[in-house]
């Protein structure tokens, strides 16, 4: 797959499902993009391949559908990229903008990961393994991204938005995505 993939100089990926997200804005002047902030994401919780997901990034979820839903109905939320259980990958955001997916984060010394991080949400939760084909294509993207981007970094939500989030979960194996394990053993 990751032959497949491509950064445009627009930093939308060749390759991928393209659904614009409203739910971003510029990134800070003179910042890079050095760090790959991973999630999960079902909607409503446990249910997967509803396209629920999708609708809440583009702000289109219907209301009535799940009483859960219709508490998201005024939130305005996106990520760079989705990962669905079958390995499909569905860009939100183009890299080089800012996507809202870490709310209010820090990461030593910077708090806004959003500025400087680029999110992935993989279908999932914190209750159930991810899929062979989520590592696939979780790999294949972030090897693409890391060429791309002087990223040095890759953390769990959790890690940036402590004692407020807890995915991805423990169910996520960073050992099953290299180019990101790479990235952690730098850190030490």
């Amino acid at each position: 797959m990751s032959d497949e993939l491509r950064v445009g100089a627009d930093g939308w990926l060749a390759g991928v499902e393209r659904l614009a997200s409203p739910n971003c804005d510029r990134r800070p002047p003179g910042g890079a993009i050095d760090l790959i902030l991973i999630h999960n994401i079902s909607l409503p919780p446990g249910v997967f391949g509803a396209g629920h997901v999708q609708r809440l990034f583009s702000n289109t979820l219907p209301v009535g559908l799940h009483p859960f839903l219709d508490q998201l109905g005024q939130v305005r939320v996106s990520a760079h990229f989705l990962i669905e259980r079958g390995g499909h990958i569905t860009q939100f955001v183009a890299c080089g903008d800012r996507a809202w997916h870490a709310g209010e984060s820090r990461l030593g010394a910077r708090s806004g990961c959003n500025d400087f991080a680029i999110g992935i949400e993989l279908e999932g939760s914190d209750f159930v393994p991810f899929t062979d084909a989520q590592y696939q294509s979780l790999e294949a993207l972030a090897s693409v991204l890391i060429t791309a981007y002087p990223i040095v970094a890759a953390h769990a939500h959790s890690e940036v938005a402590t004692g407020r989030k807890t995915d991805p979960g423990p169910f996520f194996d960073w050992q099953r995505a290299p180019a990101l394990a790479r990235l952690r053993r730098r850190r030490g």
